[in-house]
């Protein structure tokens, strides 16, 4: 489904992403880990077309910059790790801008199917109580499901996701997780998420890219990639001790 060559990024002399190769299938979970300043979110950027490049995208064996926008925005849907706004747009007008790459006119008039994915998208994320309220008026974590919502009712076939729980709570970083494993059950789908948390990563990911100053570490099974001989050198320290400690924390006597 994607593919990506050599992926390097580089700012005048400064190189964040160098010689990346990935590819990612139906079915895959992908999830891109690596402490700050590893080039994780800036490969999600590149793909998306959001960051200069060298090196190749493919979809479907066909170079992204082939497609035109539109045609790439029903194949790829992307989530940045945060989103600011200043429009005062509702709730239920933003979610709805996910079906704009499938309008056949600026000024036609959204369709059955359309109207049956926004809905589903609204339930998904139990955004059905703040429909008519700005998106000015949001919390951070309320914003950043509103987005999401406008994501899975885009209905893309890869979804492309920077830190897809930032700002979120513990109850929705649980729920988002969780329908976006349910989503990538349907058939002919596939995900690639930038994640901080090793244990969330590890919990619902399948296969991952462990990154160092820009360059590819480890990569392939998530728990062959999550390894101590692998972690602990990236991260400078005992990553499974730290995370053994931190459990040890919430044991009943």
């Amino acid at each position: 489904m994607l593919e990506v060559k050599n992926l390097k990024v580089q700012y005048g002399n400064l190189t964040i992403v160098d010689d990346v190769s990935f590819s990612v299938k139906e079915g895959q979970w992908l999830m891109i880990v690596g402490p700050n300043g590893a080039g994780k979110s800036t490969i999600i950027k590149a793909v998306s077309q959001g960051a200069p490049y060298t090196g190749e995208v493919l979809l479907y064996n066909k170079n992204i910059v082939k497609y035109r926008p539109y045609e790439r925005a029903r194949i790829i849907g992307v989530l940045a790790q945060s989103n600011y706004v200043n429009y005062p747009f509702t709730v239920r007008e933003v979610i709805r801008l996910g079906r704009y790459a499938y309008a056949p006119g600026i000024f036609s008039r959204q369709s059955e199917e359309d109207e049956r994915y926004i809905s589903e998208a609204i339930e998904m994320t139990g955004l059905g109580t703040l429909l008519d309220k700005s998106v000015l008026n949001l919390s951070g974590g309320e914003l950043q499901r509103v987005f999401l919502a406008q994501l899975f009712a885009q209905n893309p076939r890869i979804l492309l996701l920077d830190e897809p729980t930032n700002h979120l709570d513990l109850l929705y970083q649980k729920q988002v997780f969780e329908l976006i494993q349910n989503w990538l059950k349907t058939p002919g789908r596939a995900v690639v998420s930038v994640v901080h948390d090793l244990s969330l990563a590890r919990a619902y990911g399948r296969q991952a890219l462990l990154l160092e100053k820009g360059k590819i570490k480890a990569s392939g099974d998530i728990n062959e990639v999550l390894d101590s001989k692998n972690l602990d050198p990236v991260y400078s320290m005992d990553v499974y001790a730290w995370m053994r400690s931190k459990l040890e924390q919430w044991r009943q006597e």
